[in-house]
């Protein structure tokens, strides 16, 4: 069900003077490229807002590197060979079939220039002598084979020249490659699309799209240590938008969680089709977005939504949360981190979460949105019958259940939360509720029949729930999570 309404405001971005210190971390990884299938030494930095991938190069740190990128080449006939000039083709830019034609055909020895790219191996960037490098352990297939830089032809190292000052020299350091913003990003241990899932990688996906490709780590605590200190990261940073996007909301459309889980088919955890949806408790309703709603106010309108109490038969909403806290993340199977949402008769949407803590988040979410709502409306009506009789039944927070004529509106009998102390239905539209009698103490048994049974009972079950709540003090301490909007 679509929502129309009052124009919603959209999320934005947090100035600078709301930042405040989170948990910090930094490491060594491999970095695995899918397409390339390469993988290699990565430096992480994580901080606040985000994640930073930095890469090993060569950098010149002192005197002059105008022509570094510059290579003389010399080849000697035995290593003019087809493997060799298909192998160069790498480096050197001209057409392949060029190459190969003009390095076959150009006689025993053939002096070149070339200029590297940044992605080239090391070994090949810089001259062989350099300031400031160790060269006694210097050594290539290149090298090796006859190739040799700077026109030495022997195949041994050449002596180092006298250091000069314009003499460039050269270090190894960490450079940063891909810098990527934590703030409505997502993390996935699973491949693409399916239920498989990743030893000890994982990645990280930022708002634009943008990713780290796969994060390796050599033990599964240490990449469920990364992924927790990440999701930490993520969830700060989410806390600290809702808190200021509800700062120009009204107190009955507070956001209460949003954040990043995957869909399944119905009827499975998992599968080829799985896709990553954005969800959000707002208000009375629960949205599901393809992506986060930040590019518009009308996303909110786009959205699939549903009301978390309506009256409506195919429209109501509830949630199953499957907790396997006892274990740990990299030992939860799919289900175990899965919550289902019921809409109308019987219809599911099954979210996948990638850690125990996320899912208690939204189990805890739910509740206690739910509770607003409930706080909201305070009062709940179904028309009903009995004995072929037309009669309301109304769920009230403040004074229980009533069920009273549906023309005339006279109360027939009313009870209590508290006096109610069973109920059992056929599961279709008959239920009977089993109340205590406070002054004879016996239990009296009422028999009603709906329409829309499933979502009577899911809005009894909300109101004895949120009348439970009200009284937990650590409960009602947890309120203030997103603001004050606990008026009603």
């Amino acid at each position: 069900m679509n929502v129309t309404g009052k124009q919603q405001p959209e999320l934005i971005e947090r100035p600078a003077s709301l930042l405040v210190p989170t948990s910090t971390k930094s490491g060594i990884a491999l970095l695995y490229n899918e397409e390339t299938n390469n993988t290699y030494d990565v430096c992480l930095k994580l901080t606040k807002e985000v994640l930073t991938i930095q890469k090993l190069d060569v950098v010149c740190t002192s005197g002059s590197e105008t022509q570094v990128n510059h290579r003389t080449v010399v080849l000697l006939s035995p290593c003019i060979s087809l493997n060799l000039c298909l192998s160069l083709a790498i480096y050197i830019n001209l057409s392949p079939c060029c190459q190969v034609h003009l390095l076959r055909t150009a006689g025993d020895e053939v002096t070149i220039t070339v200029r590297y790219l940044r992605e080239v191996p090391s070994f090949l960037k810089l001259p062989l002598g350099s300031p400031g490098l160790d060269h006694s352990r210097v050594s290539s297939p290149l090298f090796d084979s006859g190739l040799h830089l700077n026109g030495n032809g022997n195949n041994t190292a050449p002596s180092p020249p006298s250091p000069s000052a314009n003499e460039p020299k050269y270090e190894k350091r960490w450079l940063d490659a891909v810098c990527l913003p934590l703030l409505m990003a997502r993390v996935s241990r699973y491949k693409a699309g399916t239920d498989k899932l990743r030893c000890n990688c994982f990645e990280v996906f930022a708002l634009d799209g943008a990713s780290t490709n796969i994060l390796q780590f050599c033990t599964a605590a240490e990449s469920t240590d990364w992924l927790q200190a990440i999701s930490t990261n993520i969830n700060d940073l989410t806390q600290e938008n809702i808190k200021l996007v509800n700062k120009y909301c009204s107190s009955d459309d507070q956001i209460v969680h949003m954040g990043w889980a995957c869909e399944s088919p119905e009827g499975s955890t998992a599968g080829p089709t799985s896709v990553f949806k954005f969800l959000a408790l707002r208000g009375p309703y629960f949205y599901i977005f393809r992506s986060p709603p930040v590019t518009s106010l009308s996303s909110f309108y786009n959205s699939i939504c549903f009301s978390l109490l309506w009256m409506a038969e195919d429209c109501w909403l509830q949630a199953r949360l499957y907790l396997g806290l006892e274990h740990s993340p990299e030992q939860q199977d799919n289900e175990s981190l899965c919550f289902s949402i019921l809409v109308g008769h019987g219809q599911s949407h099954t979210f996948r979460v990638e850690l125990a803590s996320d899912l208690a988040i939204w189990e805890k979410s739910f509740q206690r949105a739910v509770f607003l709502e409930v706080q909201r409306i305070r009062s709940k009506s179904y028309m009903c019958s009995s004995q072929g009789n037309v009669l309301c039944f109304t769920i009230d927070f403040g004074s229980g259940f009533t069920c009273s004529e549906g023309t005339s509106k006279t109360v027939l009998w009313r009870y209590k939360f508290s006096q109610l102390k069973g109920s059992s239905d056929d599961g279709k539209t008959r239920v009977k509720l089993l109340f205590k009698n406070a002054e004879s103490k016996q239990i009296e048994m009422k028999e009603l029949e709906f329409a829309n049974l499933t979502a009577v009972l899911h809005c009894i079950h909300s109101f004895i729930a949120a009348k439970v709540a009200s009284v937990d003090p650590l409960f009602m301490c947890s309120q203030s999570f997103s603001g004050n909007y606990m008026n009603s």
